[in-house]
This record gives structure tokens, C-alpha cells and sequence, in this order.
């Protein structure tokens, strides 16, 4: 479908809650959104793309074709939202790929001696999974303690093959395990154990309790002491997990710190979990270029953090409230049954945790965010900036110089990827030229460097991606003028710079100049490149400047002519060259008389 078909298409939507899939030519799903109003939402995508952000762009251009499901209420969009995106991976959502382990707690129930082990997603194996919980070694923990306190086994034995096969280690010795390896020992115990397990991973502790504890008195009224205190330790045990491991049953009143940092290259999420107002951990994500804003984003990845990596906890806190705050509050409440708040503090000791989680965000991005990464996305951001189809590999910088209508030269400066590449560079010597003129002398500098004759030339032959004059815009009209006599259609502007000389934007021919305070990166690239070109042109005036005063001064010394200044010149190389030799050094070419006064003219110039 075209664009116009996929508008009109999208008009014809209904205003109800639903979920939109984006596909391409393939039929692939490449992006799942959900909408309180389908209408207005999907509309947006095919409008003014000026609007959207590049990557929105991006995934535009490649959409052929999109579905809807209507959904009863944003609810119900929000969890079809989160079934869909895991079921296609689309590649234009947030999708959680950092590699770190949220495991869960596999126990397989089916099995004639269910035992616990660590699983890093669920299967469709009719086992039971708990969690996440957290570290893969925090979710051990939790196993460990639960076999602890129902005596379960925690060793490599299988059962029921191993049962009467060898004497019971030493876990039985030490009162840790009630040996089921042992014939005597029934599997109905075992199962026993097992649920009560599962109760306490559901967060049922005071059921567990109250039926061991009637268990015990049973036992107690029967006279069977013995067994009673096995209870008794048991629900000693029990006690005290439910109070060292709260964290297994979701009871606990800890807080989550969502931090938010972004830049030109990725946005980095740092959460700060505490637990009775304790800092116990942080997780970090990254995220490269989002489709959405940063509010989107921030849902779209506390959705998935929460329903696939981590259990929430009884309170969130984010810096900004996003669209579907209370739909994301129950379906996180209903995940762990009981209530899940989500706030954005405003001021206090929680602003204050929030801020911090911020700057661990902000930390993050800075350190893994490389100067080959920010080049990149600031070409790119200049590319989308300048209406160019690609970003700019190769661009050049001109730059005049001169004081007043003498050594008026120009500058070419090269970046290749945004880099200052000098042995590209190269300089003009203006002919013809009797005052300064400005656009005279960019319009010689452009027809000289473009000139076909010079295209032969290896140092000459590529041509630049993009033309940027120091100037504004009757530089840049005067540039365009150059391209468009050169049948040449590389694209041209300005770098316009403030009242103090500092960069202040970019300008094209016909007068429009574009900001670029808004983006740091971008300002501080299109600043480096003016500034580099500018000294480029600076430097070489002052050598020419400095040539002409030497080659003058030379000539004014009586008995020094054109035939011996180009003699000295042959031998010595350079001015830099004549005024460094001795005395002897001069004497070898020229006249002795001739040589110390050169020698002496030489000397008291540079003083």
C-alpha cells in the first residue's frame, strides 16, 4: 500500500481501545502499538512525518500494510499489547535484550518426586513457575531455604531410582533433610513437603501455618511427641523464612527507583530496588533509538521489565506519568495478587531517590556511549536536519581570509564520518583579486575545487556529500551558484556564527537558518568543523603574510634581485630556511658583503 492508501485506510478505524500491528512487504509484524482510540492513534503514523522522530520514520517507510484487534478497554489492549510482542518480536518495539538473568523457579509437579530448579523462561511443559526473582544466585537462595526448612533434598540423588541405594548422606546426619532415599521413607511424605512448598512460593504462609499447626496438636493429643516436634521445628523454620525471605512472596513493603537518561545514540534505564529502605540492588538497561517519545518508551519497557524480568514491587516510582499509568498499576497487582503502586514524586526524600537513579542512568550512558557512536547519530541527526537521503561521509568546509586587499587567501577543510582528516585539506591563493571580496573569492575557491579539469586529480576526484561555507546566506547563494554552473548537485549551506563569533546555525540559500541549540552533539560537531576551518584559513594567511613580508624585505637589501632570491630560495627551500642559516651558510651563495647584510636584515626582523 501506498502512503495515501494507508491513510485512508487508517480514517476508516473505529474510536474504540484496541491493539495495531504494522507489517511489511513480507507480511512481517515490525511494530505492535496499542490505542486508547485506534482512529486517532494509527492516523498519526501516516501524517506529516516532519512530526515523528527518525526512527518513526524509519519503520513508516516500511509499513505495507497494518491489522487492528478491538480490545473492551485499555485494560484489555494493554495485556493483548504484551501477549503480541512476545509472540512476534517485532523489530521496531523496545525489547528487552541485555542478557542478564531474571530466572524463575521451576518445580515439576507432575513428576512422581517433584524437585526446584532454577529456569530462565517458562515452557508449556505443565511444570509450575515462581517468579522472577531477582539475581539467579537470589533465586537460589530462596530454593536453598525452602528445602532447608521442609527437610527436602537438596542433593544430586534421583528419586525414584535411587531410593535404598547407598546410606543417607550427611544432610540427614545434620537434621536437614528427612532422607527419602531411605525405603521406609513414603513418597506421600514427600509430596506433602513439596505442596507446602508451593504454598509458601504463592505467598500462603499463614495457611502453611495454621495446617502445621494443627498437624501438631493433632499429633500432640495422640501422644506422639516425637512427630510433634518434627512439626514444631518445621514451623520454626517456616517462621523464619517468612521472615528472611519475604521478598518470594511479594508481602514486603519495598520501592523501586526508575531512572531515565537519554541522548542522541540510546536511552538507559537504572532502577534502584530497595527493601526496607535499604539499597539491595540496581539493574541497568539500554536501549537503542526508540520509536516512541520517551514517554511511550518508559511504558513500553516497564510493561515488559515487569511482566517478563522482575516481580514489582508494592511501590514504583518513575519520573513522568505515562498514558496508561493506572492500566499498568493492575495488571501489575493482578501478576503478584496484591496492590502495586505507581507514582511520579514531586518533592521530598523520594525526588531525591529518584534523582539519584537518574544521575546512575545519566552515569551509565556517558560510559558506555562511544565518540564513534555520538559522530555517527549526530550525521544521521544532521542528515534528517538537512532533508539529505543519507548522512554526509565525506563533508568539506571553505573558509576566506585576508588583510585587507592583500594575501587574500581560502581553505578547504575535510571531515570523512565526522572526523577532521588534515592531509585532505587544501589551500587557495586568490588571483586577480585587488580588494576583499568575500563572495567573489568562495565563488574562485568552489570553481577552482570543482572545476572538471581537476577531477583527474586522485587528491580531488571523490566529491563531498555536503558543502558547508563559513558564511551566511549570499555565501551559501554564491556556493549554490558554483554547483549549479558545475552541473554539480551537492548540497550547500551556511554556518552562520552569533555577535561574539561563536556558531549559531545553519543557513541554506534561500535565507531559512536551522537551529541547532536544541541538540548539544550536533551544535558541538557543526562548532568543531566551523572553528577547524576557520584556523585552517587563519593559519594560512598568517604564512603567506609572513612569505610576502620576507620575500619583500628580501629584494629591498641592496644587491638582492629577482635571480638571487630564487637562487636562495632553490638552496634554502623556504624564508624559514634563509632565515635560519649562518652567516657561512649565506656566504656559500651569495657575495660575502651581499650575505652579511642579509644576514643582518634577517636577524633584526626577528627580533
Amino acid at each position: 500500500m501506498t502512503i495515501e492508501e494507508l491513510k485512508q485506510k487508517s480514517r476508516a478505524l473505529p474510536y474504540v481501545p484496541g491493539v495495531y500491528l504494522m507489517k511489511n512487504e513480507q507480511g512481517e509484524v515490525i511494530y505492535v502499538g496499542k490505542a486508547k482510540a485506534l482512529r486517532n492513534r494509527v492516523t498519526q503514523y501516516f501524517q506529516d512525518a516532519a512530526n515523528h522522530t527518525e526512527k518513526t520514520r524509519a519503520m513508516v517507510s516500511q509499513v505495507d500494510d497494518f491489522e487492528i484487534i478491538v480490545s473492551d478497554s485499555e485494560f484489555e489492549a494493554l495485556v493483548l499489547e504484551c501477549a503480541l510482542i512476545k509472540q512476534h518480536q517485532p523489530r521496531y518495539n523496545v525489547l528487552l535484550k541485555d542478557g542478564k538473568g531474571y530466572p524463575y523457579i521451576h518445580v515439576n509437579i507432575n513428576a512422581k518426586y517433584p524437585n526446584f530448579k532454577l529456569a530462565s523462561k517458562i515452557d508449556q511443559d505443565g511444570a509450575r513457575y515462581f517468579g522472577p526473582f531477582g539475581s539467579r544466585r537470589h533465586s537460589q537462595d530462596i530454593i536453598d531455604a525452602l528445602q532447608t526448612a521442609l527437610k527436602l533434598p537438596s542433593c544430586r540423588r534421583v528419586f525414584p531410582r535411587d531410593v535404598s541405594k547407598g546410606r543417607p548422606c550427611l544432610n540427614y546426619h545434620l537434621a536437614k533433610c528427612d532422607a527419602y532415599c531411605k525405603i521406609d521413607v513414603s513418597q506421600k511424605q514427600h509430596a506433602e513437603a513439596v505442596g507446602q512448598a508451593v504454598q509458601l512460593l504463592e505467598g500462603k504462609f499463614s495457611e502453611v501455618e495454621a495446617n502445621l499447626t494443627k498437624e501438631m496438636n493433632n499429633l500432640a493429643e495422640r501422644l506422639e511427641f516425637e512427630k510433634a516436634s518434627i512439626i514444631r521445628d518445621r514451623l520454626k523454620a517456616i517462621e523464619h523464612l517468612g521472615k528472611h525471605q519475604k521478598v518470594m512472596t511479594g508481602r514486603r513493603t519495598d520501592v523501586d527507583i526508575v531512572g531515565v537518561y537519554s541522548d542522541e545514540v540510546r536511552i538507559v534505564f537504572s532502577i534502584l530496588h530497595y527493601q526496607k529502605g535499604e539499597l539491595v540492588d540496581k539493574d541497568t538497561t539500554l536501549l537503542r533509538d526508540q520509536v516512541e517519545s520517551e514517554r511511550n518508551t518508559i511504558e513500553a519497557f516497564l510493561t515488559q521489565y515487569y511482566t517478563e524480568k522482575r516481580m514489582p514491587p508494592s511501590q514504583i516510582l518513575i519520573p513522568m506519568e505515562v498514558e496508561d499509568m493506572s492500566s499498568l498499576a493492575r495488571l501489575f497487582s493482578e501478576k503478584v495478587d496484591r496492590r502495586v503502586e505507581i507514582h511520579v514524586p514531586q518533592r521530598g526524600e523520594k525526588l531525591k531517590l529518584l534523582k539519584l537513579a537518574e544521575r546512575n542512568a545519566r552515569e551509565e550512558c556517558i560510559r558506555v556511549t562511544t565518540k564513534e557512536e555520538k559522530r555517527t547519530k549526530s550525521l544521521e541527526l544532521l542528515a534528517d536536519m538537512l532533508g539529505l537521503e543519507y548522512p554526509p561521509k565525506r563533508i568539506e568546509a571553505y573558509d576566506i581570509s585576508n588583510t585587507g586587499s592583500s594575501d587574500i587567501v581560502g581553505s578547504m577543510a575535510v571531515f570523512i564520518n565526522g572526523q577532521v582528516h588534515k592531509r585532505l585539506f587544501r589551500h587557495y591563493k586568490l588571483r586577480d583579486m585587488d580588494k576583499a571580496n568575500d563572495y567573489a573569492a568562495i565563488e574562485q575557491v568552489l570553481m577552482r575545487r570543482f572545476d572538471k579539469k581537476r577531477q583527474n586529480d586522485s587528491d580531488f576526484g571523490e566529491l563531498p556529500d555536503l558543502v558547508l561555507v563559513d558564511g551566511g546566506k549570499e555565501h551559501t547563494r554564491v556556493a549554490q551558484k558554483v554547483m549549479q554552473t558545475l552541473a554539480l548537485t551537492i548540497p550547500v549551506f551556511g554556518m552562520v556564527k552569533d555577535n561574539r563569533h561563536k556558531t549559531r546555525g545553519i543557513v541554506n540559500a534561500e535565507g531559512e537558518e536551522l537551529g541547532l541549540q536544541t541538540n548539544p552533539t550536533l551544535f558541538a560537531m557543526i562548532g568543531q568543523m566551523q572553528e577547524v576551518t576557520h584556523n585552517a584559513a587563519i593559519e594560512f594567511h598568517r604564512k603567506q603574510r609572513s612569505k610576502s613580508s620576507y620575500g619583500s624585505s628580501l629584494e629591498e637589501i641592496e644587491g638582492i634581485g629577482p635571480t638571487r632570491r630564487k637562487k636562495l630560495l632553490k638552496v634554502f627551500k623556504t624564508m624559514k630556511g634563509i632565515q635560519l642559516a649562518s652567516l657561512e651558510e649565506l656566504g656559500n651563495v651569495l657575495p660575502s658583503e651581499v650575505a652579511q647584510k642579509l644576514y643582518q636584515q634577517l636577524h633584526k626582523m626577528e627580533e
